[in-house]
């Protein structure tokens, strides 16, 4: 299989770096039968398509690209005749929420971290129960953070539940006084049922200490600023407790079987844990396994990953790609996991284990046997290598 990363990337380049050392990480724990080509590419769509067009004529699968723009070329390419997981998301068509999956190639699985899905998900979270409700949802000016205010209302309003959206104004990092105390106001007036935060933790603290505690929160990942190691010495955020959000094991759950099973990321002494890399870490990792159960020709599959838990279709009919991420709550300060009903709304994965057309023998839950089950450091790679 060839892994297409854009390594040769100014902007990038940290980002590729991420992901494959979290690919060979998973590669090293479960390598029998498997080749990997390391294809480095640029940002640019000429040379992604490039890689890409040199992988299908040479190799069995492709993991990659990396790049929305680049995942969008080759979508439109013409050229996916081999199985390919893309480690992002296709650009929407304007006005849309999500991609129609009988417009992409039935050859191409989308499995990027997505704070657009984060949000749908969310959505249907705190919408679990609800009769009637209505969301107030808050976002800055940041393209992710109007990304993912969209996608909560358009999946609010698909639960039949009603939502208002509002955009706060940013200078030098704090948010808009004015805004705040009209955001306020509207809140002891009107009573929403929740507010949807499109914010990061500090403007979300920013938010809490103007408006109050009454009023439930829930947000994404981006209001977890720390790795999951570096909470051990963080400073609390008690502004936050009970403010829900969501997301990766890899973030949340030392103890979670996969997230024990691969070394984390090597730093340098006096380096910090980027959390972003950090995910795109997990996502390296996840994608080898989701790689490895697709070469291996499984249809239906599940994977209990440091993403979330997969549930994947390929090569049967519709292609079909979920992450179901971790619900959490912010406790003392920190951010800890939350189980069982408080997050039914996150719960379709039980029932999707459940189904009659999901076959027990493709449910891979456990990881490949190995001793020891966690090394002690990043392992030796041995892999063939080009470059676009």
């Amino acid at each position: 299989m060839a892994l297409l990363l854009p390594l040769d990337s100014a902007a990038l380049g940290r980002a590729a770096d991420a992901v494959r050392d979290g690919f060979m990480a998973a590669y090293e724990r479960d390598k029998d039968g498997v080749v990997v080509t390391l294809i480095e590419t640029d940002d640019s769509v000429q040379q992604t398509l490039s890689g890409y067009k040199d992988a299908v004529g040479n190799q069995d699968l492709v993991v990659g690209p990396l790049s929305r723009s680049g995942v969008s070329a080759i979508a439109q390419s013409g050229a996916v005749r081999i199985p390919t997981i893309a480690l992002n998301q296709v650009d929407t068509p304007a006005g849309a929420d999500t991609m129609a999956p009988a417009a992409l190639p039935s050859n191409l699985l989308m499995m990027g971290l997505s704070l657009d899905d984060e949000a749908r998900q969310v959505a249907n979270w705190a919408g679990a129960g609800q009769t009637d409700s209505r969301a107030f949802i808050v976002s800055a000016n940041a393209a992710w953070q109007r990304r993912a205010a969209k996608a909560f209302g358009a999946q609010w309003q698909r639960l039949g539940l009603r939502a208002q959206s509002m955009e706060l104004g940013v200078t030098g990092g704090f948010l808009s006084g004015d805004g705040l105390d009209q955001l306020k106001m509207r809140i002891q007036n009107e009573k929403p049922a929740l507010l949807f935060v499109a914010l990061d933790a500090e403007q979300t603290r920013q938010l809490r200490e103007a408006v109050g505690q009454d009023v439930v929160m829930y947000g994404t990942s981006q209001l977890n600023p720390y790795a999951l190691p570096d909470w051990n010495t963080a400073a609390p955020m008690p502004q936050l407790d009970q403010v829900r959000l969501l997301d990766l094991p890899w973030q949340l759950q030392a103890d979670h079987g996969a997230v024990m099973a691969y070394p984390r990321s090597t730093l340098a002494a006096d380096q910090r844990r980027s959390v972003d890399l950090e995910r795109l870490y997990a996502l390296g990792i996840d994608a080898y396994r989701v790689a490895r159960e697709i070469a291996a020709r499984h249809a239906h599959f599940e994977i209990d990953g440091v993403t979330g838990k997969l549930l994947v279709d390929f090569g049967a009919g519709a292609t079909r790609f979920e992450r179901i991420e971790q619900a959490a709550i912010y406790q003392d300060g920190v951010v800890v996991p939350v189980f069982a009903a408080e997050s039914k709304g996150c719960a379709r994965w039980a029932g999707w284990r459940a189904s009659a057309s999901f076959p027990a023998s493709r449910r891979r839950s456990r990881l490949p046997s190995r001793s020891p089950a966690r090394p002690a450091k990043m392992p030796h790679w041995h892999i063939c290598c080009s470059t676009a």
